[in-house]
């Protein structure tokens, strides 16, 4: 419900805020007064586009603001869907700034154009005597018949098992291609798979064997170096390790003089028990190293092994080959069950399917059930609207499971006698679609909520009767949702809950649409002024007052 409407800086208006009733609010004004223009501006909520000719004043931006009710619209699922915070107070502003550029927001959050699109159609209804594209979609028509159907949960079981059904089908679509995929492969990965594996590769291989070999090629040299320094350290007459236990010993002897001689023996221990570990280490290496042919011709063997499977898979280290290796590895493991995965998943979109089609046949039946009586009361409305000779029926067709059911219906429609009903694109005027699709919406207002509806002078071409029939038909509209009718008829004006006068100001320099609430003495002169003129007579504010009070 539309709460509260805020237009400023645009076309003709500079400043204008409107409140309208839950139930029916009637517009009226003169031609070219701005009714127009505040449509314009509410389709500007709607997702319509706008450009800087809408400024009133060039200089300042333009700011459209609509405050909604949506606590009955069960909208969350489409707020988190466009990522917008729900409330159950939605409000939707677009602003146009004098360089053209134009933002919009919903409840404070920026929004495309797309979005507010999606959000504002579900907000506000906009209908008028060219409003032929929705009524001819066939997507609309199958949301009408399953609101008389009362289709909702049923509807949502269905839409929810044919999801899964989808990503079972996307899955299982995947998941073959796959198995494509590998069977193509799958010989060349068996083969380096088990290359790598029979490899036995580990972590830290290759930096052992590289310093092995550099050790076992360089024997002769590497034993030559220990000997010196081991005579050096330990074997010489001057060697270091005699050296400095003759130091300790005489340092050891002068620790009775200060504890300066005994911190320095300690140190001096340290580096002869240092000293003598690296002598017992070199003697170590000395026994190991030593010349190995057949040794050398192993490791380099082992090494070409992995350098080779290095190159082949062109990465830098054995890490990156375990790493290959182990990839491999699952790629063969599911090239080996593919063909279970595959016959499961099948089972499973085959089962899905099954419900899925059960569901469908549900639903199906259930539209097929209210066709005869949508037939029936649309045509009864329309007879009363000053179409008696209307003929309406539906098409079917059963489909493949679609996202919104297996049917594909087709609303048939005739206005004249003797005419076979066809599609409607193809044999109603204006009028006639407007009349039908108000006699829709009508009774659609007793099945579901609806947005607010805006009847934007559907009563042109009618006469009085037929007036006042379908304004009754609106105030039983307004008892459940919120209507607002812009109308040139005084007979449908006196019937509002509020009536707004849309009007041109030429007080200053330059033009301003405005619009006023009526008070009910004013009501009176302008419904007067509807029937009689500018000048009207005291017939036509007699005639006022009792549509008035017959309201």
């Amino acid at each position: 419900m539309l709460q509260s409407l805020s237009i400023k800086n645009y076309a003709l208006i500079q400043e204008l805020e409107m409140h309208p009733a839950p139930g029916l609010s009637m517009i009226t004004g003169e031609t070219g007064a701005g009714k127009s223009i505040m449509l314009g501006a509410i389709g500007l909520l709607m997702g319509n586009r706008a450009d800087t000719k809408v400024l009133y004043n060039e200089e300042e931006k333009c700011i459209i603001e609509g405050v909604f009710d949506v606590s009955s619209y069960q909208l969350q699922a489409l707020f988190e869907e466009e990522e917008i915070d729900y409330d159950n107070t939605c409000i939707i502003r677009r602003e146009v700034s004098p360089a053209g550029k134009s933002r919009a927001f919903i409840n404070d959050t920026p929004a495309t154009l797309d979005t507010v699109k999606r959000i504002g159609l579900r907000l506000m209804d906009v209908h008028s005597q060219h409003e032929t594209l929705l009524l001819g979609d066939s997507q609309f028509q199958l949301d009408m018949v399953d609101a008389f159907a009362g289709n909702h949960s049923l509807l949502t079981s269905y839409r929810q098992s044919y999801q899964v059904f989808k990503k079972l089908q996307k899955d299982y679509q995947q998941k073959k291609a796959e198995g494509e995929a590998l069977q193509k492969e799958a010989d060349l990965n068996q083969f380096l798979f088990n290359e790598l594996e029979a490899a036995n590769l580990q972590a830290h291989e290759q930096e052992e064997l590289e310093e092995l070999l550099q050790k076992l090629e360089n024997a002769e040299e590497i034993k030559i170096k220990i000997a010196e320094a081991l005579a050096v350290l330990s074997e010489g007459e001057f060697a270091a390790e005699s050296a400095l236990r003759a130091g300790n010993s005489l340092l050891q002897q002068l620790g009775k003089f200060g504890e300066t001689f005994a911190q320095l023996k300690s140190r001096l221990e340290s580096v002869l028990i240092e000293t003598t570990d690296v002598v017992q280490e070199l003697a170590k290496e000395g026994e190991l190293i030593e010349y190995d042919p057949e040794r050398i011709a192993l490791t380099k063997e082992r090494l070409t092994l992995i350098y080779q499977l290095q190159q082949k898979h062109r990465v830098q280290g054995i890490q990156e080959l375990l790493q290959i290796q182990e990839e491999l590895g699952k790629k063969v493991e599911a090239f080996q069950s593919m063909d279970e995965t595959l016959q499961k998943l099948q089972k499973a979109v085959q089962e899905q399917e099954k419900q899925v089609i059960s569901l469908a046949k549900q639903l199906s039946d259930t539209r097929k059930k209210e066709f005869a009586g949508i037939e029936k009361a649309i045509k009864t409305l329309l007879q009363d609207l000053g179409m008696p000779d209307a003929q309406l029926s539906f098409q079917h067709e059963m489909l493949p499971p679609q996202v919104h059911g297996s049917d594909d219906i087709r609303l048939l429609f005739s206005a004249n006698k003797g005419m076979k009903p066809q599609e409607l694109k193809s044999v109603a005027s204006g009028g006639e679609f407007s009349r039908l699709m108000f006699s829709i919406k009508y009774l659609l207002a007793d099945k579901t909520a609806l947005p607010t509806i805006i009847f934007d002078e559907i009563d042109t071409g009618i006469s009085g009767e037929i007036a006042l029939k379908m304004v009754k038909m609106m105030r039983t509209m307004a008892s459940r949702h919120q209507v607002i009718t812009i109308s040139h008829l005084p007979q449908m004006a006196a019937k509002g809950e509020f009536h707004y006068f849309v009007f041109k100001d030429n007080s200053a320099a330059k033009t301003v649409s405005r619009i006023k609430l009526l008070e009910p003495s004013e009501r009176v002169e302008e419904i007067a002024k509807m029937i009689g003129g500018a000048s009207p007579s005291e017939n036509a504010y007699q005639t006022a007052r009792e549509l008035l009070e017959m309201a």
